[in-house]
């Protein structure tokens, strides 16, 4: 059985870290939900995987409609976005706990 050579045990380092910074939860704050579009509105910290370097209020498409039945404006939430068919989508969405 041959060992991994160190050059090659690099590289799926990288690709494994690089996977999870774009998996990145974003802090955010729900302003508005449109259950009836399927979109929400979210000001949010800043999003590196889409270079935005600053914190903004966006409007979201929710990748599944049920997600947008567990928040409600107000709510601090962590979320992870991407963009499908061109258009900016929340994917992974958790609310957060008061303290």
């Amino acid at each position: 059985m041959r060992k991994a050579t160190p050059v090659l045990a690099t590289a799926f380092g990288v690709v494994a870290f690089s996977f999870a910074a774009m998996a990145q939860m974003v802090d955010g704050e729900v302003t508005k939900v449109d259950e009836s579009a399927g979109k929400i509105t979210v000001k949010h910290g800043p999003i590196k995987k889409f270079d935005m370097d600053t914190g903004m209020t966006m409007v979201f498409r929710a990748s599944d409609p049920a997600m947008l039945k567990q928040v409600k404006p107000g709510d601090k939430i962590k979320f992870e976005a991407d963009k499908v068919s061109g258009q900016f989508t929340i994917t992974k969405i958790e609310k957060q706990k008061k303290k």
